[in-house]
């Protein structure tokens, strides 16, 4: 029987990360954009009380945004913006002079070097001081995925290709080129409520760096204040 393996607890803890970070900032700008890149069917809205003057944007490709209209429809403080992550042309449809806490849960690994260094480069001169937080697949993964065998989860079900991945050390320099200045990266550690990473994942973090350094990861990062327009470079 074809399938796609037993349930993955990461997802759900991965969930909760990204809404602890999305509530922590909306306590610190209560009129600030949540900007959602590839939401296609996520809830998360329905689990963050959203302060009066705050807004809720979720970016996703024409199908996607058809889809979602099924079973989430956009209101007044939840907008959806029918648009490639990729196609800043939704940069115009957003309000200005607002900080924002741009999501990408799941997005950044199936797309090349190259677009990942143009959108967070374009990501960072349209929203200075806003906060970024997403997820990686580290290298070996994302290699194993794009390979000739793929990557197999279950005897019936190949993972599709994810050109980037990243090992943990490399986020700071690589992101940094990117944006065309100096950022601070900061690791979240992936705390599962059970079974063995709920000890495993912390350990590695404390005694064993070098092994941490190799799994993939959930990090955030506060763009410039102040933006610049060099090029983005991806190698």
């Amino acid at each position: 029987m074809r399938r796609f393996g037993p349930p993955d607890g990461s997802h759900a803890v991965r969930a909760q990360l990204f809404d602890a970070h999305i509530r922590a900032f909306l306590a610190a700008s209560p009129n600030g954009l949540i900007i959602n890149l590839g939401e296609g069917l996520e809830t998360q809205r329905y689990r963050i009380d959203l302060p009066p003057d705050a807004l809720w944007v979720s970016i996703d490709l024409p199908g996607s945004i058809e889809v979602r209209e099924r079973f989430i429809q956009p209101d007044t403080q939840h907008w959806h913006i029918a648009k490639s992550a990729f196609d800043t042309s939704w940069f115009d449809d957003v309000p200005a002079g607002r900080l924002a806490f741009i999501s990408a849960q799941g997005l950044l690994m199936y797309f090349r070097e190259s677009e990942l260094a143009e959108l967070l480069h374009a990501l960072a001169q349209r929203f200075p001081g806003s906060l970024l937080m997403f997820d990686y697949l580290n290298l070996a993964l994302s290699q194993l995925s794009c390979s000739p065998w793929g990557w197999m989860v279950t005897s019936s079900y190949r993972t599709p290709p994810m050109p980037w991945g990243i090992d943990r050390a490399a986020l700071q320099p690589t992101l940094s080129r990117w944006i065309g200045q100096p950022v601070e990266v900061h690791n979240v550690t992936y705390r599962h409520p059970r079974g063995p990473w709920q000890w495993l994942a912390p350990t590695l973090e404390n005694w064993a760096p070098h092994l941490a350094n190799k799994l993939p990861g959930i990090c955030w990062l506060q763009f410039p204040p102040c933006p610049i327009t060099s090029p983005a470079t991806a190698a």
